[in-house]
Parts: C-alpha cells; sequence; structure tokens
C-alpha cells in the first residue's frame, strides 16, 4: 500500500486529487496539507511513502523549501510535486530540493497514478515535456542561474526588498547582493526591473 499525503492549498484541489486515487486499490491518501509547514509536520507524524506536493502556496510560501526539509527527514518520503508552474526556475528548484517526480496539474489521471507508483518506488517520474526541458537546459544552459538565484530573482519579480528577501531566505543582506551581482552579470543586465524582464522572456521565471 503507497500511503499519501496531499499538500496543496486549494480545498477542492485536494478533494478532487483525494477522490482520483481512492479508486486506486494500491493507493491510499493518509493526510492534507494546506501550507507548507503542515506537509512537513504530516510527512514527520504519519511517515507516508510519498507526498504529493504544489509549488506555489498562499502568502508565496514555497513548495521547493517543503521538499527540501521533508528530504531532510530521518526516514523521509518521497516527493512528487504536481504543479501548475512549468518554467525552468521552477523545475530546477523542485529538482534540486529533491523531488522525484515533477507533473502538470493537467496531466491525464492515468498519467498521476502511474507517476505516484514509480515516484514512490525511487524512480524518477517526470512528465516528458519537463524532462525535455531539463535536457535541453542541460545540453544548452543559455542563462545557468542556480536555485538559489533564481529563488532570490523570483523574490525580487514579487516586489520584495533586499531585506525582506534576507528575512524570507535566512541569509544576511549581503548574500542577497551578492547574488544580485552574479545574476545581473548572467543575464547582462544593470538593473531589478531588466534581470526580471530578461529571466521572465528566457522563460527562467514564471
Amino acid at each position: 500500500m503507497i500511503r499519501i499525503v496531499i499538500a496543496d492549498d486549494h480545498p477542492v484541489v485536494r478533494a478532487g486529487i483525494r477522490a482520483l486515487l481512492e479508486g486506486e486499490d494500491d493507493l491510499q491518501v493518509i493526510g492534507e496539507a494546506a501550507t507548507p509547514d503542515e506537509a512537513v509536520a504530516l510527512a514527520e507524524s504519519t511517515a507516508p511513502e510519498l507526498v504529493l506536493m504544489d509549488l506555489q502556496f498562499a502568502d508565496g510560501q514555497s513548495g521547493a523549501d517543503a521538499t527540501r526539509r521533508i528530504r531532510a527527514l530521518d526516514a523521509p518520503p518521497y516527493v512528487l510535486v504536481l504543479t501548475n508552474y512549468d518554467t525552468d526556475g521552477d523545475i530546477l528548484g523542485a529538482v534540486e530540493a529533491g523531488a522525484s517526480g515533477y507533473l502538470l496539474k493537467d496531466a491525464p489521471p492515468g498519467d498521476l497514478i502511474a507517476a505516484i507508483r514509480s515516484a514512490a518506488a525511487g524512480e524518477s517520474a517526470l512528465a516528458p515535456a519537463i524532462a525535455g526541458r531539463l535536457m535541453e537546459r542541460l545540453r544548452s544552459p543559455s542563462v545557468s542561474l542556480s536555485a538559489r538565484e533564481i529563488e532570490v530573482l523570483q523574490l525580487v519579480a514579487d516586489g520584495a526588498s533586499n531585506a525582506e528577501i534576507a528575512r524570507r531566505l535566512y541569509v544576511t543582506d549581503a548574500t542577497v547582493k551578492s547574488h544580485l551581482v552574479h545574476v545581473f552579470s548572467k543575464l547582462g543586465v544593470a538593473s531589478r526591473t531588466a534581470a526580471v524582464s530578461t529571466a521572465r522572456s528566457l522563460g527562467v521565471l514564471r
């Protein structure tokens, strides 16, 4: 039996996924989380085989951060990302955080069920389009921003100041400035606005 926690901040989405999975004899939903913190707590207390993780929660909270925390537990479950977002930054951030798979919410139900079984068995479960994007990025990294640099730039795009970014990521202001200097250099720009605009045009940011 594959025991599953669903982490998504939309009750209707959680209910829909639960209804789909309950039709399978080998899948059991043992908990639902509406926030990343709840997902981590449930993963620790109920010891599921798999956590189905959305990437974007209310208040800008990140599923990638929750994935990293879950994978750092003593007996970590596998994490399968199920999201609407397919930018390079989202994909790279989730994979680097330790996600075993990455699926979009418009995937056919059969693909989701197959991906759950694969991820719970420790196999990679990437949607074909996502796998293609990752391979393309590895073959021709036109802009090789790190996952943390993309995370900083996404917060800039959301309107956060350096001080707010530092607080959110638990780093110093100087570290944020250092990341931005690297981002500006790699993108060939001289301002925050230009960096965000260029990153969006390249498909790095959503």
